[in-house]
C-alpha cells in the first residue's frame, strides 16, 4: 500500500542525541489495525514502528581509501549512490573480487579506534564495524565475556586483502611528460621523410600519428599535448570488423608540432620520479597487460632498459623474458594482486580494461597481521555504504557493510541503512486504535503484534507506545498477542497482567539458538537469547502466557538436532506454553541479501541452501517435516508442555468496556 494511504502528509524528521546514527520519522497513522495476507494464523495486525533498529552500524573514517571497479580508489566520503566499487564472493574454492554497487551511503559520529597493520597500513574505525580475518568477520572491538561478548579483533588476527593502498601520482608537467615518453615511443609514430612530390618546392614530410582501440589513453595523449602548445586532430583509422574492434587515432602534420614532440618524448638522463610514474604508466597503456600479472612487451632493448630502471626505482621485483619466435621482450612484474594494485594505484595508468580486479581470486602474502589497537579518546566522523555484496575493500582489506532489507522501499526509502536508522514512528498509534476499536464495524477480533516488525525495539525506549497500546486493548477487552526479541516487554508486565483478567492475552519470544556464535553473526544488536529466556520464564511465573518461536532455524547454521534440543529443554525450564519451530524462508529481495550475507560467513553452505530453496522462497515439504519431528521429539524427551494456568475469564463484577462509536469505521 503506498505510504500516504497509510499516513497524513505532515511529519516530523530528526536525529535524537540519545540515538547516535538514527532518525525517527514521526507521522501521524490513519490507521494501525492491517489485515493481513490470506494463510496467516492471524488476520489482523498492528505494527507501531516501521523498520527495526536490531542491527549494528559499522562505520570507517571519511578519507579512507575504496576500491573501485575501475581500479582506481576513491575516499570514502566521496563515494555516492550508483558508483561501482569492488566487493568480494564466493565463487568454487575462493573467494574473488566482484564488481557491486553502492546501494547507500550516509555519515555517523562514532568513538573512533586506530587498528595498525604489519605492513604499515593504518585503519580509523568504530568499535562496531567489522573485518574480515582468516577465522571470519570480526568487529573492530568486543569482550570475552558478558553482554558485550561479540567475536573481536585481537593481536593474533591477519586481516584478508592485498595491503594498503598507495597514493596516486602528482599530475604535474614531469608526469605528463614521462606518460607521453612511455605512450608514444611505445605505440605511436613518429618521423620524417624526404620524397618528390609534384607541386612541391621540397619533399619533407612530418608525421605523428597514435592510433589505438582504447579511447581513454588516446583522449589522456592528446590532452597532454595540448598542455604543451601541440594541438592534434582525432579520425577513424579502421572500422570494427568481425573480432577487431574500431580504432581511432590523433595525428598533425605541422613540422614545428612533430619537431616539439619528438624532443618532448626524449629519454631523461635523470629523471624525477613524477617523469617515472608518467613514463610507466604510458608505456603499460600502449604494450602492457595484466592478466595473472603485470606485463609489458615491446622489441626494443633500450626500451625495456628504461622500463626495469623504473620499476626498480620503486622496488618492484621483475624479470625479462625473450621471445623465441620474433626479437621481442617481455617484461614481467612479479608479486601477483597486490603488486599490480601497487603498479597501478602509483603510477595511475588510464586503460580501465586493463587494470580491473574484478573476477580475480582473493589471496596472496600480504602481511596484514594486527600489530595495535587503541582507542582515540574521542569521536569523529565517521561514514559507511551499503553495497549489493554486503562488503567492500578498504586500504587493501574486506570490510563488512549493512546488508539490505526491502520491506522499506515502498516508504520511497532504501532497503539498507534506512531500514536501520530511519524509523517510522506512528507517534498517535494509541488514540488511532482507540478510535478503530470503538467503530461499530470492528468485531474484537484478535490483534497480533509483532508480526512485521519488533514493538520492543530500541524506538520503544523513547517513543513509550506500547503502554498506551495495551491499556486500550485492555479497556475494550480486546484479545491480543506480541512476538517480540525485546526484553523491554517487563516493563510493562504490570499492564499485561491486568490485560490478562480480562481478556485473552499471549506472548512470544523468538528464540533461535542458544548457539553465541551463531547469534552474533546471525542477529547482531538483539537482545542476548539468554536474556530472552529469562524475559519467557518472568512472564509465565506472572501468569502471563509466554511461548517460545524457534525461529528462525537456519539449515546447517542452527538446526543441528543437539543445538535445538537445547533450545526447546531451556524453553520448558522456564515454563513455556508452546514451543513452535519455524524453518529459515527467503522473500523475494530478502533472498538475495541472505545469500550475500550467508557467503560471507557461511560460504560452504551455499551450495546447500541454493538447492533447498531451488524451488521458492520455501524449503521442501519434506525439510519442514523434518525440522517439526525434530522439534516433536525434544519435547517429548523434556518431558513434554507443562499445562499452562487457565485463562482468567472475566469476572461479571468487571465494568463494562468503553461503548462502540457510531461513526463510520476508519478503514
Amino acid at each position: 500500500m503506498p505510504a500516504e494511504q497509510l499516513f497524513e502528509l505532515r511529519r516530523r524528521t530528526f536525529d535524537a542525541p540519545g540515538f547516535r546514527g538514527m532518525t525517527f520519522i514521526e507521522v501521524e497513522a490513519k490507521t494501525v489495525i492491517n489485515r493481513v495476507p490470506r494463510g496467516m494464523p492471524f488476520e489482523w495486525t498492528l505494527n507501531p514502528y516501521r523498520g527495526c533498529s536490531h542491527a549494528c552500524t559499522y562505520c570507517l573514517i571519511g578519507d579512507t581509501p575504496i576500491l573501485l571497479a575501475d581500479g582506481r580508489t576513491r575516499s570514502l566520503a566521496d563515494l555516492r549512490v550508483g558508483d561501482q566499487v569492488v566487493g568480494t564472493s564466493r565463487v568454487g574454492s575462493y573467494r574473488r573480487y566482484v564488481s557491486t554497487t553502492v546501494l547507500d551511503h550516509w555519515q555517523t559520529m562514532k568513538p573512533a579506534y586506530r587498528i595498525r597493520l604489519e605492513d604499515g597500513t593504518t585503519l580509523i574505525a568504530s568499535g562496531d564495524h567489522r573485518f574480515l580475518t582468516e577465522r571470519g568477520w570480526k568487529h573492530v572491538t568486543g569482550a570475552e565475556h558478558g553482554r558485550h561478548r561479540r567475536p573481536h579483533l585481537t593481536l593474533n588476527n591477519q586481516l584478508m586483502g592485498t595491503g594498503g593502498f598507495v597514493d596516486p601520482p602528482k599530475i604535474d608537467d614531469d608526469y605528463r611528460q614521462g606518460y607521453l615518453s612511455g605512450m608514444i615511443r611505445g605505440d605511436g609514430h613518429l618521423g620524417t621523410y624526404h620524397y618528390a612530390r609534384a607541386g612541391r618546392r621540397h619533399g619533407d614530410v612530418h608525421r605523428f600519428r597514435l592510433a589505438l582501440t582504447d579511447l581513454e589513453p588516446l583522449a589522456r595523449t592528446r590532452e597532454y599535448l595540448m598542455e604543451f602548445g601541440l594541438p592534434t586532430s582525432e579520425f577513424l583509422f579502421s572500422s570494427a570488423d568481425g573480432a577487431r574492434r574500431e580504432m581511432r587515432a590523433i595525428r598533425t602534420s605541422a613540422k614545428a608540432h612533430v619537431e616539439a614532440i619528438r624532443s618532448l618524448i626524449t629519454p631523461v638522463s635523470c629523471p624525477s620520479e613524477s617523469w617515472v610514474k608518467g613514463f610507466l604508466a604510458g608505456i603499460f597503456d600502449a604494450e602492457g597487460g595484466f592478466g595473472q600479472v603485470i606485463r609489458i612487451a615491446n622489441g626494443d632493448l633500450e626500451l625495456i632498459g628504461e622500463i626495469c630502471d623504473g620499476l626498480a626505482r620503486f622496488e618492484f621485483r621483475y624479470v625479462v623474458e625473450t621471445a623465441r619466435a620474433r626479437p621481442m621482450h617481455y617484461v614481467r612484474v612479479r608479486g601477483g594482486l597486490k603488486e599490480a594494485l601497487r603498479f597501478f594505484h602509483l603510477v595511475d595508468p588510464v586503460t580501465t580494461r586493463k587494470r580491473t580486479t574484478v573476477g580475480r581470486a582473493m589471496k596472496g602474502d600480504a602481511k596484514l597481521g594486527i600489530v595495535s589497537i587503541e582507542a582515540l579518546g574521542s569521536e569523529l566522523p565517521m561514514y559507511d555504504i551499503t553495497t549489493g555484496t554486503g562488503d567492500f575493500i578498504t586500504n587493501g582489506v574486506v570490510s563488512h557493510n549493512c546488508f539490505a532489507r526491502p520491506t522499506h522501499t515502498f516508504l520511497d526509502m532504501d532497503a539498507g541503512r534506512d531500514f536501520e536508522s530511519k524509523i517510522v514512528v506512528k507517534v498517535n498509534a494509541p488514540e488511532v486504535l482507540r478510535a478503530q476499536l470503538r467503530s461499530k464495524r470492528w468485531r474484537g477480533d484478535p490483534i497480533a503484534m509483532g508480526t512485521a516488525t519488533d514493538p520492543y525495539q530500541r524506538a520503544e525506549g523513547r517513543y513509550e507506545l506500547m503502554p498506551g497500546i495495551i491499556r486500550a486493548l485492555l479497556d475494550y477487552r480486546n484479545p491480543f498477542s506480541i512476538l517480540t526479541k525485546g526484553t523491554l516487554l517487563l516493563r510493562d508486565l504490570d499492564l499485561l497482567r491486568e490485560a490478562a483478567a480480562v481478556t485473552e492475552v499471549s506472548t512470544a519470544f523468538s528464540i533461535g539458538t542458544l548457539d553465541e556464535d551463531a547469534w552474533r553473526r546471525s542477529e547482531p544488536g538483539t537482545p542476548h537469547p539468554r536474556a530472552r529466556m529469562d524475559a519467557v520464564r518472568a512472564l509465565n511465573e506472572a501468569g502471563i502466557p509466554c511461548g517460545v518461536l524457534v525461529a528462525p532455524i537456519l539449515p546447517g547454521i542452527t538446526d543441528d538436532p543437539a543445538k535445538i534440543r537445547r533450545v526447546v529443554e531451556e524453553a520448558i525450564d522456564a515454563g513455556a506454553t508452546h514451543v513452535s519451530p519455524i524453518l529459515l524462508h527467503l522473500r523475494p529481495g530478502v533472498r538475495e541479501e541472505y545469500m550475500g550475507w550467508l557467503a560471507r560467513e557461511y560460504p560452504d553452505l551455499v551450495p546447500r541452501y541454493e538447492h533447498l530453496y531451488a524451488q521458492g522462497s520455501y524449503a521442501s515439504a519434506a525439510e519442514r517435516k523434518r525440522l517439526g519431528a525434530t522439534v516433536a521429539r525434544a519435547v517429548r524427551a523434556a518431558g513434554g508442555i507443562k499445562t499452562p494456568t487457565p485463562d482468567r475469564r472475566r469476572r461479571r463484577e468487571d465494568p463494562e468496556p468503553p461503548p462502540r462509536a457510531r461513526q463510520a469505521s476508519l478503514f
